[in-house]
């Protein structure tokens, strides 16, 4: 049985949120601490070392897209790279562009959805340490109100200091 390419595509951006979890939560925050804690710290230039997590992400879709469309891999791997890729522009709309703010958009999240997201991942950066860090997801986010039961839950370890004006 041969998968139609349209929903092989929707299937791997799905696929992509539990991949990208599993990624953020036991690598970022584990191994790879080294680069992504640039990204829990103050952002003083325009670039940071966590950035260099999109190129890594990024070679599999590139590879899958050539290998599909240039090596004769078949249409599946094309349809899987597109996919990637496809979760990596919505990745960076909603994290660097609405979240973070690198790009100036001027977007007011509205709907439900968006604010538990976004309120789900500012939660994620209240801790500037490897762990006691809380929703790893980028797409689904437990609600926000059991997020801060569970950072009261570990006595706000690693919470960074408040900024006074």
């Amino acid at each position: 049985m041969t998968i139609p390419g349209p929903l092989l595509f929707l299937t791997t951006i799905v696929a992509m949120e539990g991949f990208a979890y599993v990624a953020h939560r036991w690598v970022m925050h584990g191994f790879g601490w080294f680069l992504h804690k640039s990204h829990h710290r103050a952002r003083a230039e325009r670039w940071e070392l966590n950035d260099l997590y999109a190129v890594i992400f990024a070679g599999p879709s590139i590879l899958l897209l050539f290998g599909g469309v240039q090596l004769g891999w078949g249409d599946w791997a094309t349809w899987v790279g597109a996919g990637i890729a496809g979760y990596g522009a919505i990745y960076f709309g909603f994290h660097d562009v609405i979240v973070h703010k690198r790009i100036d958009a001027r977007y007011v999240p509205r709907s439900t959805y968006m604010k538990r997201i976004v309120q789900a991942h500012r939660l994620h950066h209240v801790v500037e340490t490897k762990h006691g860090t809380v929703s790893f997801g980028f797409l689904w986010a437990p609600k926000p109100e059991n997020l801060k039961a569970e950072l009261k839950r570990r006595r706000n370890a690693g919470i960074r200091e408040s900024v006074s004006r």
